[in-house]
């Protein structure tokens, strides 16, 4: 059984400083760190707080994914792809759901299409001249509308490796709208031939 929330705040501060402020994470040292250990330092950890705040779109109602579910680049009658605007890397597509579940509650058959459609994503966004590597997540806590991240890794660029892509992509200026609309409707016109679908919602 995992520790209560007060046992895991607990066990987290006995290795603080007098400040209540852990250690620096190793990942802060590796070369592919955006920052320097210099002068940088960790954020207090607060203490747990019970209920949790609901999600955006907890009630399907109030949902924005939910009333979005004709926008995007690409179309079956369950999916629907996304591009992202105003990123610092070159491509960052989303997957949903058209109709309102997360990621615990798709049905089985829609749990295994979310497998291939996300590998088919994958090898697309590869694909792309420059790019070398498609990162994917799934993170979930601000949304309870599923939502899968496609994060195109420029490439030659190693120290945008691994976990600190998303951090970088933060960092850097935004890339050229053009160029990523371009290679989103590559991504998507393959899909279409891989997987099938359409670029309209209307399909």
């Amino acid at each position: 059984m995992a520790l209560r929330p007060d046992e895991f705040y607990e066990h987290a501060l006995a290795v603080s400083d007098g400040e209540g402020r852990l250690p620096l994470a190793r990942m802060t040292g590796w070369e592919i760190s955006p920052f320097e250990q210099e002068g940088l330092r960790v954020a207090r950890l607060r203490p747990p707080v019970l209920p949790e705040p609901p999600r955006h779109g907890e009630d399907p109602s109030d949902c924005g994914s939910c009333r979005s579910r004709d926008e995007g680049i690409w179309f079956n009658e369950r999916w629907r792809l996304t591009r992202i605007p105003g990123v610092g890397v070159p491509l960052v597509l989303m997957l949903h759901p058209r109709d309102h579940y997360d990621m615990a509650d798709l049905p089985d058959d829609m749990a295994a299409e979310l497998g291939v459609l996300t590998t088919h994503i994958v090898r697309h966004v590869e694909a792309l001249e420059h790019i070398a590597r498609s990162h994917v997540y799934r993170i979930g806590d601000g949304g309870a509308h599923l939502h899968v991240w496609f994060f195109a890794r420029p490439q030659g660029q190693g120290q945008l490796y691994g976990s600190w892509l998303v951090v970088w992509d933060d960092l850097l200026p935004e890339y050229p709208a053009d160029v990523a609309d371009a290679d989103a409707g590559a991504v998507a016109d393959a899909l279409i031939e891989s997987f099938g679908g359409t670029r309209s919602a209307a399909g």
